[in-house]
Formats: structure tokens, sequence, C-alpha cells
């Protein structure tokens, strides 16, 4: 017979990643969770059907490749830039402190340095998949405090790469191979000398010729031949950064990925790069299950708990440090903090890289896995008690007021302007904006050109800044806040808008405006009808975005089938009706 090794191996482990996947998801916690257990389940470690772990360790190189493509893919600058003033120095100074302290429990265990930074980088980085998935549970992503969480992590991944480029050129010296400073420093220079080759290569070259070939690909229509051309990108640019370059697999993949991003067409790449990205990601994650001995937990619990309470004391106590210090809200310190408690696939790739140096020992490697296994599983519990510690902080005001001392001397220095413009100005405030996101903007702007005066509230200091640099009436701070409203002239307003998408964050809002004015009509940004009640009961007029979708399908559809506006108007106001008689319509959510 044939050898089928590999379709076997294949099977196995996507099989048993479905199945342990699947469950996770059900229990509401990270799918990595899942495919880690399935590779526990399918290793040497456990009873029962053992995989290859040699076949399933190239397909794993695979699955690095296009993680990392991924991450490249999506990179971007201006994202960082928004929030680089509390992201850089945080998440450097997260990283340097957790790698300090891994650093102290592999003296103690008698490793070498190598390990004990190997093991600190792999500690330091928080898993992308695990942070998204708990901001976009709890609706944070897309608030100031879910920027400010993404803008960190990028710097670690950031960090993560620089390493993936140091790693191996420090190996024979962390690694015990000898060689003194001098040789270091040669070999050290050596490396960056090859690497800026590579990204000169990549970010001049590489930029102009990528783009053109994927876009005369793409004029074929041909879906096939553009996947196929995006896998022998990243692929091709990988190996070759490895086999010319003497640089990892995982940065030349990640350079591929940023200039394909920069590309006339990213979003097409990104979508066919994203199913094949998540296929062989399953199976990285499931050779680093199948290298884990569940026995480890009980022949090594000290370092277990060392690095467990790196990850999920030292780690989140040194985030709630640097965001108080810098001047940012309780509220975005406790997100920083609880949501960056963890550890993931970067972790995975520092630590099977250090392991085939041979800078970091079996244990090293066993630790960090178990360490994600514990983290991703209480992560979103962990999670969850953002909301109960603020109400309990809240309740407590001597306590409040210490943790938001310099959040709040912080405020008043970009408040005054605006604060002292309403004191000197008796003309009534017509209209709060609350957030200035996408949404906000648009109604801002609308308002203005429409001679509407309006004052901006939103919890992005950064943005407050830049409008009253602007001349624009912004006041930073929390809306729920009696204090900040009234400092807004919610007092004397008209209207109070609401468009933060997180329905929790709205409640206290309405509250705290309709106790100081009860007169304002407050509209509200809300997703779904089964919001309806509850908003009606506190008095605000909501506009909802499954009632616009349809509006908005409804006139592209009769536009396209050449219905006059009369008649587009008509059906667009029938639809508003329908939505605006009760909850319970085919569009409300399960």
């Amino acid at each position: 017979m044939h050898d089928i090794g590999l379709l076997v191996t294949l099977a196995a482990g996507l099989a048993a990643a479905l199945a342990f996947g699947f469950l996770t998801e059900k229990l509401r916690l990270s799918p990595i969770l899942g495919y880690l257990l399935a590779g526990i389940a399918v290793g040497p470690h456990t009873p029962g059907f053992i995989a290859d772990a040699a076949i399933t360790a190239q397909l794993a190189e695979v699955g690095v490749v296009l993680l990392m493509f991924g991450v490249g893919l999506h990179f971007r600058l201006a994202d960082l830039f928004a929030v680089r003033r509390i992201a850089i120095p945080g998440a450097v100074g997260q990283s340097v402190v957790a790698t300090l302290l891994a650093a102290g429990v592999a003296h103690w265990l008698g490793w070498g340095f190598g390990a004990g930074l190997a093991l600190g980088i792999g500690l330091s980085v928080a898993s992308t998949v695990v942070l998204m998935r708990v901001l976009a549970d709890s609706r944070q992503l897309d608030t100031p405090h879910g920027h400010v969480a993404v803008g960190w992590l990028v710097v670690e991944d950031i960090f993560t790469v620089l390493v993936l480029v140091l790693l191996p050129v420090t190996a024979t010296v962390f690694g015990g191979g000898g060689g003194g400073v001098p040789d270091l420093a040669r070999a050290l220079g050596l490396a960056l000398l090859k690497v800026a080759l590579l990204a000169a290569i990549m970010l001049v070259v590489g930029a102009r010729v990528i783009p053109w070939m994927l876009t005369q690909v793409a004029r074929t229509r041909s879906r096939e031949l553009f996947t196929l051309a995006i896998l022998a990108v990243a692929l091709v640019i990988a190996t070759v950064a490895s086999l010319v370059f003497g640089v990892s697999m995982a940065l030349g993949a990640f350079l591929a990925g940023m200039v394909v991003g920069q590309s006339k067409v990213s979003h097409q790449a990104a979508a066919d790069a994203l199913p094949m990205r998540d296929a062989f990601a399953v199976l990285f994650f499931v050779s680093v299950g199948m290298l884990f001995d569940p026995r480890f937990l009980f022949a090594e619990p000290g370092l277990t708990l060392a690095t467990l309470l790196i990850v999920l004391v030292a780690k989140p106590l040194v985030a709630l440090l640097i965001v108080d210090l810098m001047g940012y809200s309780v509220r975005t310190a406790l997100v920083v903090a609880f949501g960056l408690a963890q550890i993931g696939e970067f972790s995975f790739i520092v630590a099977e890289l250090a392991r085939q140096l041979d800078v970091l020992p079996a244990e090293g490697h066993s630790v960090l896995v178990a360490a994600a296994l514990i983290s991703i599983a209480v992560n979103p519990a962990l999670f969850r008690t953002i909301g109960p510690i603020e109400a309990w902080l809240k309740a407590r005001p001597r306590a409040w007021a210490f943790l938001n001392r310099r959040a709040e001397a912080r405020a008043g220095g970009v408040n005054a302007a605006t604060e002292a413009r309403l004191r000197e100005d008796a003309e009534a405030v017509h209209a709060v904006v609350v957030g200035y996101g996408p949404a906000g903007r648009t109604v801002s702007r609308i308002l203005e050109d429409f001679g509407v005066r309006t004052v901006v509230l939103d919890l992005n200091v950064e943005t407050v800044a830049r409008l009253s640099a602007e001349g624009r009436l912004a006041i930073y701070g929390d809306a729920s806040r009696a204090e900040i409203l009234r400092a807004a002239g919610i007092e004397r307003a008209s209207y109070l808008l609401l468009t933060m998408p997180d329905p929790d964050a709205r409640i206290p809002v309405i509250l705290a405006a309709r106790e100081l004015n009860p007169k304002a009509r407050i509209l509200v940004r809300a997703h779904y009808l089964a919001e309806k009640p509850i908003l009606e009961e506190l008095g605000a007029t909501a506009v909802y975005e499954e009632g616009e979708a349809a509006v908005a399908l409804a006139g592209f559809l009769l536009r396209e089938i050449g219905a006059d506006e009369a008649r587009i108007d008509a059906e667009a106001r029938r639809i508003r009706a329908e939505f605006a008689g009760g909850a319970g319509g085919p569009l409300e959510p399960a």
C-alpha cells in the first residue's frame, strides 16, 4: 500500500481540532484552546491515536508563514500612530517587566540567560485572536479603550518580530556555544544588514513588482489563479528570506504581507488568504499541543504557577500602573490590563524557534503551552469582571477619585478652553454629541453645516485635544458622569446624540442626562430592535441600524430596477414605520 501518513495526520488533526474547537466555541472560549487540546489528544503523551509529529511540524511551518503573512496584511501604521503615546511606552514597559521576571524564574531553575529571554518574550506578547474576540464580544472593539488595547498589541507584535530577527543570531552565545562580545556584535551587525537589505528590496522593488503582478492576475478574473498567486507570494518570499538572507520565514512572510496590504488588491488578497491561513493555523496550534505533556502540570507545579503569576498578575498590574501614569481612565486601564492577560500564537512562534535553536529547554516550551491553555481559558471570564469591578470602585468615591486623579488632571487641562468658552458665552448649546467615531463625525458635520452649535464628548483625549486646537467645542471624559455632562453644557442643550456602539454604555448616559435636563431630546444609535423597549422606557428615540440597512438595501434595489424617487421614498417610510411598530420582526437577532 502507498504511504498515506500525510492524509491520516491531516484527517486526524483537523477532525480533532473541529471537535474540540466546536466544544470551546460553545463554551464561549477561544477556539485556540480547542485546537491546543486537539493536539494533546492526538499527541504522543495521551493514549489512543498518535499523529505523525514530523509531518505535523512541516504543515505547522506553513501555518506560521500564513499567520505572519496575515499579520503583515492587516498591519497599519495609522492604527498605531493614533495611540502611540500610550501604546509604545506601555507595550515596551510591560514586555521588559515580563522578560525580567521570566529571566529571574529561569535563573532560579538554573537555565541560561537566553532561555530566560525567550521565555520572557513568549510570556509578554498576547494573542491577537483572543484579544479581538473578547473585545468584540463585549462590544469594546470600536471604543477608545479597545483602540488602545489593539495599538498596545501591535507594538508587542513588532517587538516580537525583532526578536525573531535577533534570536537566531544570539543563539550560539545564549545557548552556551561560546563567542565573545565582538563576535556577537559582528553577528548582530551582519544580521541587521541582511534584514535591512531584505526590507529595502521588499519595500522598494517588491512594492512595485508584487502589486503589479497581482493586478495582472486579478484581471484574468480567475479566482483560482488569484488565490494561487497569494499563496505563492507568501511561501516563496518566506522561503527566499530564510535560504538567501538567513532570517526566519516568519519575518519574510510578515514583509510580504505588508507589501500586499498596501496594494489595490489587498482586500481580495485578505479574503482569499483568510481560509488558507485559518486552516494551516489550526494545524500549527495542533502541532504545539502535540508537544505538550499534561503530566508536566503535576511534575513542575512551581514553574507553572510562576509563569501564570507573570501572565495573570504581573502583566495586568504593570499595564494598570502604566495606563494610570499616562493619565487614562480606569475603564481604559482595566480593558488593557485584562484583555492582554493571556498569551497565544506569537508566544508559540518564539518558543518553537527557541526550541529549534536549543536556546529554550523542553520544560520552557511546555510551560508556555500550559500558560497559554490556562490563560486563554480564563481570559473571557476575567474580562467580564471589568463592569463589576468598575461599579464596585464607583461605589467607593475615595478609591475612584484616587484612581482617576491623573485622568481628571489631564481632562482638566484638555477641557479648560472649551469650558471657558461655554462659561463666557451665554448662547445655548443646541446638541451634545457623545462619541466621535465615523457616526459621530458625520452627525457633527451635518449639525454644524446647518448652524447647530455642538459640543463633542469623547474618551479619546488625543481626538479632543485636536478638536479643541481646531477651535471646536470638545470635552474629554466619561459621559455617564454628571459633572462631565455639565461641563459639556447638557443643562442648556436641546439634543443629546449618542453614537457609541456599546449598548451597555448608553443607558448610564441617558439616565444622567435625563436627571440634568428632562426636556432634552435624546437620539440614540442602536444596533438591534431588541433594544427598543428599554430605550423607549428611558425616553430615548433610537435609529436602528437593522432598519436603516433594510432601507438602504431596498433603495438600492429599487433604483436598479428603475423605480422613481417618490416610490423609493414611500417604501423607505413604510419600512421605517414597520420597524417603529415594534420589535420582533424578521430582522431581530436570535
